[in-house]
C-alpha cells in the first residue's frame, strides 16, 4: 500500500510539473514570421525567403553553384543535373535548383561526393558534344568551356561514335548548330513563358532527342535574339555576326536602346569604328534583361547610307560641300525671314540635347513653330501626367487589372509585352478597347470603337465593376490614340472612365501612355510644341528645320518650302533637303533620352563620328554663330544645366520623378473644346499595326538589311506556305 502512494504521488507531482510547463508555454508569444528560413551552407548560417531552392540559397552564401539549365526568370528544368549538392540526410547528391530550401537544412557543396558527381555530369554532357570551340562563336564566353575547365575530367572514356544533329533554319537572326546543344531547354522556356509564341520544343528520347521546331517553321517572336544570350553553350548564336569577331577583341559600352520608348538598357561591343554586337544590360526597372530583335539586330544600318559630309542641293541635286559652305546656304535661306515663316520638325530619335538646343535658336530667331514628328504637335502638355506612364515599367508588376486602349504593346513595345504577359499568367485581367491584335496572351475585347468607351462609362456595365473593384487598375493608351483627329474627345472619354473607375487613388497612379518613339517624352518635358500664336497662323512656313525627321506628314513642309535636314541616315528627310547637316547616330554620341515613364538616360560614345559628321547639339550650336543667334553654352556640362533649367527632373539620371495628378480638373478645363470635337466611327488602331512597321520605324531600321529580311521571314514563315493574314 505504502509504495502505490509513492508511486501515485509521483504521478500526480509529474502531471503538475507538466501543466505548469504548458502554462509557461502558452503564456509565451508565438515568435513573429518573417517569410525567411535559414539553412546551412558549409556550416555558414544564412536567410533566404521561404520559398527558395537550394541553389538560391548557395547563392545568397556566396558560393557558386555550376548551372546550365536554370534561369531565375525561367521555369525550373532540373535535368542538366550540374548543380548537385549535398544535403544532410540525404541518401544521394540533390540537384539544388529543383529542392526546395527548408528550415535548418544542412547543404555542402565541395565535398569529395560533390566533386566526383559533378566530373560525372560533364563527363555526360560532353559525350556528344563536337571538339569544336576554335571555330564556334561562343568560345571565350562559353558556360561550357568555363565549368569544364573548373569541374571537368581531365580525359574523357568515351570511345564511341558521337552523335550529329542536323541544323535548323530559324530564320534570319538566330544561326544554329544543333550537334553542341546539350539539352537544357533554356531557348524551350523562353519562347513558351516569356515571349509566348510556343515556337521551339524538344523531339525524341534520350541520345536521339533534339530541340526544334516540330515543323520546319521560323521564329515569331520579337524577342527571339534573347535565346541567344540564354543559350549556354554555342547551339544558338547570331546569325547576322557569325564567324565575324572573338569577344575578346570587343570594346564594350553601356549605353541605351532608342528604337522604342522603353528605353531599354544595352551594351554595345565594337571593334575599331564598327558595332558588332548589341546585347540587353540588366535594369530591373526598366528591361530586365531582355531586347527586342529590332534593338538588338539593327546596328548594320550603322553601315549603311550614311550622312558623312554636308550637301548642298544644285543644278545635278545633292552635291558634297565644306561646313562653312552648308551653314552659308542656311543663313542665305533665312536671311530676311521673319520667325513667323520658319518651322523645326524633330524626328523620333532627337536626344534632349539638339532638341533644346535647336528650341533655344528658333525661339532666339522669333519662331514658335516647333513640332514633333507623329502626329501629335497639336498636344497640350501643360501637363505632364497627362502624357506618361505614370504607373513606372516596373509598377505593371503590382497592377491586377489592366486595360488596353488603342495600342498594340507586341509591336509598339516588346520588352514591356512581356512583363504584360507575365502580369497575365500570374493571374491579372487584360481587356482591350480597339482592334484586336495577338498579344501572346488571352485578352478581352470590348469592342473597337471609342463608342465602347461610352458604353464602359455607363452604370450598368459588368466590365465597370469589376475593374472598378480591383485594388491597383491599370489604363494604358497607345501612341495611335494620340495621333487621331479626334484625340481630345477620345481621350476625355478616357479620363471620365479613369475618374469613374478611381484609377488614380492614395500611392497608386493607374493611367499611362504608350508612346512609341524615343524622343516624344523628352520633347514634350521641354516644349518643343508649337505655341499658340503659331498654332493660329494660318501662312505656310518657307523655312523648315528638320531635326531627324523623316516621317514628317506632307503639311509639315510645303512644297515650296527650303529645307534643311540634320541626321545621320540618307532617308525621306534628306532626299527633300535643300541643304543637308550630317549628325551623328546613338552609338556615336553622349544624349539624354526619357523613356515613357519619364526617366532620363544617357546614351556613350562607342565609336567615332563618321567623316565630318557632328553631335546634333553642336552642329545647332554652330549654326547659331552663322545666323547671329548665338547659344549661350559651348559644353555638354552647359547644354545638361540648360536642360535642368528648363525641366529640372532631366538633370536626375535613371531617376523617376512622379508627376503631380492635375488631369481630372485640366480635362475639366477644356471639356467644351473636347465635346466640340466628337468622336469618329473608326476603330481604336495602334501605330503599328503590322509588324512591317515594328521591323522598319525610322532611318536607322530602314537602312538595316536584316531587318528587311525579317519583314521578308515574317511574311512566309513556314517554307511554301505565305502569312494567312496581314496581322500578327
Amino acid at each position: 500500500m505504502q509504495g502505490r502512494s509513492v508511486a501515485a504521488a509521483a504521478r500526480q507531482l509529474r502531471r503538475a510539473s507538466w501543466l505548469q510547463a504548458q502554462r509557461g508555454l502558452s503564456a509565451q508569444p508565438a515568435p513573429a514570421d518573417d517569410g525567411m528560413v535559414e539553412v546551412f551552407v558549409n556550416g555558414q548560417a544564412t536567410k533566404v525567403a521561404r520559398g527558395s531552392n537550394v541553389l538560391q540559397a548557395c547563392d545568397a552564401a556566396g558560393v557558386d553553384i555550376p548551372r546550365f539549365c536554370y534561369h531565375q526568370r525561367l521555369s525550373i528544368a532540373g535535368n542538366c543535373r550540374m548543380c548537385l549538392v549535398e544535403v544532410e540526410k540525404s541518401p544521394k547528391p540533390v540537384a539544388s535548383c529543383a529542392m526546395p530550401a527548408a528550415p535548418g537544412m544542412v547543404i555542402r557543396t565541395h565535398t569529395p561526393l560533390v566533386k566526383k558527381a559533378r566530373e560525372g555530369v560533364m563527363e555526360l554532357l560532353l559525350i556528344n558534344h563536337p571538339l569544336d570551340c576554335p571555330i564556334c562563336d561562343q568560345g571565350g564566353e562559353c558556360d561550357l568551356q568555363d565549368q569544364s575547365m573548373v569541374f571537368g575530367s581531365d580525359r574523357s572514356r568515351f570511345t564511341e561514335v558521337k552523335r550529329a544533329v542536323s541544323d535548323k533554319n530559324l530564320g534570319p537572326l538566330v544561326k544554329t548548330v544543333m550537334t553542341r546543344c546539350i539539352h537544357c531547354t533554356r531557348c524551350i522556356r523562353f519562347a513558351k513563358e516569356v515571349a509566348g509564341t510556343d515556337d521551339l520544343g524538344i523531339t525524341g528520347r534520350g541520345r536521339d532527342a533534339e530541340v526544334g521546331t516540330y515543323v520546319d517553321k521560323l521564329l515569331t517572336s520579337e524577342l527571339s535574339g534573347n535565346v541567344i544570350d540564354l543559350c549556354p553553350v554555342g547551339a544558338l548564336t547570331s546569325k547576322p555576326a557569325a564567324f565575324t569577331y572573338r569577344n575578346w577583341e570587343l570594346k564594350s559600352t553601356e549605353s541605351v536602346d532608342t528604337s522604342d520608348a522603353l528605353g531599354a538598357n544595352i551594351r554595345v561591343d565594337s571593334r575599331g569604328v564598327e558595332v558588332i554586337r548589341i546585347v540587353p544590360r540588366l535594369n530591373e526597372d526598366v528591361n530586365q534583361e531582355w531586347i527586342s530583335d529590332k534593338a538588338r539586330f539593327q546596328y548594320d544600318a550603322l553601315r549603311y547610307q550614311r550622312l558623312n559630309v554636308p550637301y548642298i542641293k544644285g543644278e545635278q541635286g545633292l552635291q558634297q560641300a565644306t561646313w562653312p559652305d552648308a551653314f552659308a546656304a542656311v543663313a542665305k535661306a533665312a536671311g530676311g525671314l521673319k520667325g513667323s515663316e520658319m518651322r523645326a520638325v524633330a524626328g523620333r530619335l532627337a536626344d534632349a540635347e539638339s532638341l533644346v538646343a535647336l528650341k533655344d535658336l528658333m525661339n532666339r530667331l522669333g519662331c514658335g513653330d516647333l513640332r514633333v514628328e507623329g502626329g501629335s504637335s497639336d498636344f497640350d502638355a501643360d501637363v505632364r501626367s497627362s502624357y506618361l506612364f505614370n504607373s513606372s515599367v516596373v509598377g505593371l508588376d503590382a497592377a491586377d487589372a489592366i486595360l488596353l486602349v488603342g495600342c498594340n504593346p507586341r509591336l509598339e513595345a516588346p520588352v514591356l509585352n512581356a512583363r504584360l504577359r507575365a502580369a497575365n499568367l500570374s493571374g491579372v485581367p487584360v481587356a482591350a478597347v480597339g482592334e484586336a491584335y495577338d498579344l501572346t496572351y488571352p485578352v478581352e475585347q470590348l469592342g473597337e470603337g471609342a463608342d465602347t468607351l461610352d458604353k464602359l462609362l455607363k452604370n450598368g456595365s459588368e466590365y465597370l465593376k469589376r475593374f472598378k473593384g480591383a485594388s491597383r487598375p491599370m489604363v494604358i493608351v497607345g501612341a495611335g490614340v494620340l495621333q487621331r483627329a479626334d484625340r481630345d474627345a477620345v481621350l476625355q472619354k478616357v479620363h471620365k472612365l479613369v475618374e469613374k473607375a478611381d484609377v488614380v487613388r492614395e500611392g497608386w497612379n493607374g493611367f499611362n501612355v504608350m508612346h512609341d518613339a524615343a524622343a516624344r517624352v523628352a520633347a514634350l518635358d521641354l516644349g518643343f510644341l508649337p505655341s499658340p500664336r503659331a498654332r493660329a497662323a494660318k501662312a505656310a512656313p518657307k523655312l523648315v528645320y528638320l531635326l531627324g525627321a523623316d516621317d514628317y506628314s506632307e503639311a509639315d513642309v510645303p512644297a515650296d518650302a527650303f529645307v534643311v535636314y540634320q541626321g545621320h541616315h540618307g532617308d525621306r528627310g534628306a532626299a527633300r533637303a535643300d541643304v543637308v547637316l550630317p549628325g551623328t547616330a546613338y552609338t556615336e554620341k553622349v544624349g539624354t533620352y526619357v523613356n515613357m515613364e519619364g526617366r532620363p538616360q544617357s546614351t556613350k560614345t562607342a565609336t567615332a563620328s563618321l567623316g565630318d559628321a557632328r553631335d546634333d547639339w553642336k552642329v545647332v550650336r554652330a549654326l547659331s554663330e552663322v545666323l547671329g543667334a548665338p547659344l549661350p553654352y559651348n559644353s555638354l556640362e552647359e547644354v545638361r544645366r540648360r536642360l535642368a533649367d528648363v525641366a529640372p527632373h532631366l538633370g536626375r539620371r535613371d531617376a523617376v520623378e512622379p508627376p503631380l495628378w492635375l488631369n481630372g480638373e485640366y480635362f475639366k478645363a477644356f471639356a467644351e473644346k473636347a465635346r466640340k470635337a466628337s468622336t469618329g466611327g473608326e476603330p481604336l488602331a495602334s501605330s503599328m499595326p503590322h509588324f512591317s512597321a515594328f521591323y522598319q520605324t525610322d532611318s536607322i531600321s530602314r537602312a538595316s538589311k536584316v531587318m528587311a529580311k525579317c519583314i521578308k521571314a515574317r511574311q512566309q514563315p513556314v517554307p511554301g506556305v505565305r502569312a494567312a493574314s496581314a496581322g500578327m
